[in-house]
């Protein structure tokens, strides 16, 4: 096995390794959070602190029956799951998790997918995720899935543009789709004490993005497609075992994946003012991971907060926001950035 093909799968197995403790840590980290807010128990039976909850819940969706509707389409309804969880698990590919390392004499980029397009290849992904929701509610045969389905594709198609034009903002400046030279880009500091991040020229663009992942990510007060008040559980009504399963953990997936990408876009990635990263290559990628893992966590705690200290909108204000707030917002971000930038502010 050649040097780079080792260095590949190493990378790999670490954002795997990673990603996959996001669910049963944050299905805890949900309950007691959500339990502390309103002044409740939460989970407290199942080992100490109820840690062992999320363990409880993995046994329960295995041995539970699998359930597929008579009049289901058998195909798209299995299909639908699993491209739930899929994009959530590839969006980390272009998302660099420390600076570049010199091993043993090679040059080691600490990015598993080394592409020119980076983040034209992560939202390319992350729009996959819509066709797992159309397909769940359409195949399920059930009316509350099909207008969960239907709900859930206007949303993110309708925030879409809106992150997506926060995210362009982002690059006029760094003239690069690679998201290693946005990290770049934001090492330093303005004025000798603030550091370069791009969440302070472009506070708009950085408010944009957190308002449409939430959206994207179907997170309250955006949780429109699966209310459980008017559609019993939206496009996922009809699912039941482990593919219930499956769109669970593509949802906090997808959280972390959006969380990794804005971090990196909008404070500095695994970059951190007054660190050392120039000793020995382990230290140095431990300290880059850590630093991203950390403000990841950070913005998923806020995703808790946020579900658990906010009403659910209507559906004409979620529209009304994401056309004439979010998006005139955007594209008002864009034209400032590319002034600031032909100024040479930037």
């Amino acid at each position: 096995m050649s040097f780079e093909t080792l260095a590949t799968l190493t990378k790999m197995a670490i954002w795997l390794a990673l990603l996959l403790q996001v669910t049963p840590i944050m299905s805890w980290v949900e309950r007691r959070g959500g339990a502390l807010i309103q002044d409740r128990r939460g989970p407290n039976r199942v080992g100490p602190l109820g840690l062992f909850q999320a363990l409880a819940d993995a046994v329960k969706f295995v041995v539970k029956e699998d359930v597929i509707p008579t009049q289901a389409d058998r195909l798209l309804y299995l299909l639908a799951p699993m491209l739930a969880l899929v994009p959530a698990l590839t969006m980390f590919v272009v998302i660099p998790f420390g600076p570049d390392l010199d091993i043993a004499g090679r040059s080691v980029t600490l990015l598993v997918a080394d592409v020119d397009t980076g983040v034209l290849l992560l939202l390319a992904l992350a729009s996959l995720g819509v066709y797992s929701l159309v397909m769940a509610g359409y195949s399920s045969n059930n009316k509350y899935s099909l207008l969960g389905s239907v709900r859930a594709t206007a949303q993110m198609i309708s925030y879409e543009l809106a992150l997506t034009l926060s995210v362009v903002a982002v690059l006029l400046p760094v003239q690069s789709f690679r998201l290693d030279e946005v990290v770049a880009y934001q090492q330093g500091l303005w004025f000798g004490f603030l550091p370069r991040f791009n969440a302070f020229p472009q506070a708009i663009g950085c408010l944009v993005f957190l308002i449409a992942a939430f959206a994207e990510t179907n997170r309250l007060p955006f949780d429109l497609p699966e209310a459980e008040s008017e559609l019993v559980a939206g496009y996922h009504t009809e699912y039941s075992s482990m593919k219930f399963a499956l769109f669970f953990m593509g949802e906090y997936m997808a959280m972390a994946s959006l969380s990794a990408l804005g971090v990196t876009l909008f404070w500095g990635g695994w970059y951190l003012p007054g660190l050392d990263y120039s000793g020995h290559w382990a230290i140095a990628g431990t300290l880059g991971l850590a630093v991203l893992t950390a403000k990841v966590a950070l913005c998923l705690l806020f995703f808790v907060w946020v579900r658990w200290s906010f009403p659910r909108f209507r559906f004409d204000q979620l529209m009304h926001l994401g056309w004439k707030v979010l998006l005139p917002l955007s594209l008002v971000n864009l034209i400032l950035v590319a002034a600031m930038t032909i100024a040479g502010w930037l």
